[in-house]
């Protein structure tokens, strides 16, 4: 079997997504994902100019040995656009491999570890009285965890307490970028106020988690990680930035709060002294930032090893090939932990027919063969590109600052 062609298809059903389509002359093609939200059109020229016309001939049965090749071959190594031109082909040529073998791909990475996939969904709101109805809510939906965030009392609200985020609907990702304000001083006697009224409201057999959005300085997160620990949040999501990753060990000093982190990794090295050192409990990365099925296998594996649990990146600009990639992977690893899912628009959905379903909090993988996702490139047609961009964040003094 040999690659004869490599398509790219930008579409946006709601958000924007690059999808990879590698197709063979034994008549067999997978498709990949291969989004960067905001910066979508690098990875196609990436694709399309610098990797596609290195491919066409070439095994798609060879899929380790394509992966070095394309991370080890640029000599210009990591970063989230190769790591994502790299991802959308790898889940591509697994799901060649899985359809030639006429089996659903967790099958060929080992079979179930389990019988379904734990999901967290997001509730955000103006005031902690709408996020404790929105909590609420989505337990009646049988919703077994839940991410809670609320806006600062007196400021606008920020992503994931206010406007939906669907591109389509006219949400909070831009032709060009928003700005926000933050103020830490504000949020950190806020967010404990927030989880007390869950607790008393909807009480202790959910796992409740927060997102901080790397938004603290250390010492600031190891406060609100102590300040949390009585409501025993089952995480405290992206306290600060992680390029300093010895900030880690003064949050982990701190509190027992479990910590996660790794939306924005790209590879293993990005979280090795993380979870070499144990200072965080669940690592975030996805497979379309994280390259692919292989990558996303090298980095749960090793996370193994230190009692580091998965916990894929799930927006709603991971498309539904990527969360179907995750799925597979989610059901076959002894160190899964929990799935983001957010959910996608009707026309999403449409433009990608999926074999994996949701139901009441649990995800499964689907037994079609390969990973379970195609694309319909006549409704992918009536969707083209419109440029996006998430927001920015500064402070009230007009200083950037993380968002």
């Amino acid at each position: 079997m040999k690659i004869t062609d490599i398509k790219v298809i930008v579409a946006s059903p709601g958000r924007n997504f690059v999808t990879v389509k590698v197709v063979t002359d034994e008549g067999l093609y997978g498709i990949g994902d291969a989004t960067v939200n905001g910066r979508e059109k690098a990875v196609v020229a990436y694709l399309q100019d610098h990797v596609a016309p290195c491919l066409i001939g070439r095994d798609p049965g060879r899929i380790e040995d394509i992966w070095q090749y394309l991370y080890k071959g640029a000599y210009w190594r990591r970063g989230p656009i190769t790591m994502a031109a790299i991802a959308g082909i790898d889940m591509a040529l697994w799901d060649i491999k899985a359809k030639a073998a006429i089996m659903p791909l967790y099958q060929l990475l080992g079979g179930r570890s389990r019988e379904r996939v734990m999901v967290y969904k997001h509730v955000g709101g103006l005031d902690i009285a709408e996020v404790v109805d929105g909590v609420q809510a989505l337990r009646e939906q049988g919703l077994d965890a839940i991410r809670a965030q609320v806006s600062i009392p007196g400021l606008p609200p920020i992503y994931g307490t206010g406007p939906s985020t669907d591109q389509a609907a006219g949400g909070m990702v831009q032709a060009l970028p928003t700005e926000e304000v933050w103020a830490t001083h504000k949020y950190l006697p806020l967010v404990p106020k927030l989880f007390e009224a869950l607790r008393d409201n909807v009480g202790w057999d959910v796992h409740l988690l927060h997102d901080v959005h790397h938004r603290l300085t250390p010492i600031e997160a190891a406060r609100l990680g102590k300040d949390l620990e009585p409501f025993r949040l089952f995480w405290l999501e992206d306290a600060i930035p992680a390029e300093l990753q010895d900030g880690f060990r003064i949050i982990r000093q701190h509190t027992t709060q479990p910590l996660a982190v790794g939306e924005i990794f790209n590879t293993v090295w990005d979280c090795q002294q993380l979870i070499s050192e144990q200072l965080i409990d669940y690592i975030r990365v996805t497979s379309v930032h994280a390259g692919g099925v292989t990558g996303l296998k090298k980095i749960f594996d090793f996370a193994s090893i230190y009692h580091v649990r998965s916990a894929c990146h799930g927006p709603m600009d991971v498309s539904p090939v990527a969360m179907g990639c995750n799925i597979h992977v989610d059901v076959a690893i002894p160190n899964f932990g929990i799935q983001e899912y957010s959910g996608y628009t009707e026309a999403t959905h449409d433009m990608f027919p999926c074999a994996w379903s949701y139901e009441r909090g649990y995800l499964q993988p689907g037994e079609a063969p390969g990973h379970g996702v195609d694309i319909d490139e006549a409704v992918a047609e009536k969707y083209p590109y419109a440029p996006a961009y998430l927001p920015v964040a500064r402070l009230e003094d007009g200083t950037l600052t993380s968002w």
